[in-house]
């Protein structure tokens, strides 16, 4: 297990759809294994392949609460209720941070580093990064669908 390196915007490979995967396989576990450990050390709630520029559809999240560690593979949405607005922040955009509509509560299946099917329901905080990660997986950035933008090296310096 290692740390990798975390891609930053501009970078191309995070507006880009990442790929299927088709079989989970050594280097998908090292992947696995990686980007937790990625996502640890940078002190991050959640990290999508795509962000240590791999092109797999793979998220990684821990959101500190009583679900813990998710790992999954090919997450896809079963179902989306209610609504949410609030702030978000990106690995990948580490300056910026703005307020996003969500989904309040997501159902996601996927796969897990097994190979088998596993579905995980989240509200609030976890049904946020689950659609955060997920949109990565698509290219899709949480800049593009905030409403409002702050820097927040800016805010560090005001409190």
């Amino acid at each position: 297990m290692s740390v990798r390196e975390i891609v930053q915007e501009p970078d191309p490979v995070l507006h880009k759809r990442a790929k299927e995967v088709t079989g989970i396989t050594p280097k998908i576990i090292k992947l696995l294994d990686d980007m937790a450990d990625t996502m640890y050390d940078a002190d991050g709630v959640g990290l999508a392949a795509p962000q240590v520029g791999i092109l797999k559809r793979i998220i990684v999240i821990d959101c500190g609460d009583e679900i813990g560690f998710i790992e999954m593979i090919n997450p896809e949405f079963v179902s989306k209720e209610g609504e949410q607005f609030g702030p978000e922040g990106c690995l990948s955009i580490p300056r910026l941070n703005g307020d996003v509509r969500r989904a309040q509560k997501v159902t996601v299946k996927g796969l897990n580093r097994k190979g088998e099917e596993i579905t995980i329901t989240g509200t609030d905080l976890l049904a946020r990064a689950f659609q955060h990660e997920i949109d990565h997986l698509n290219g899709i950035l949480f800049t593009e669908l905030a409403e409002t933008l702050y820097d927040v090296t800016e805010r560090k310096g005001q409190e």
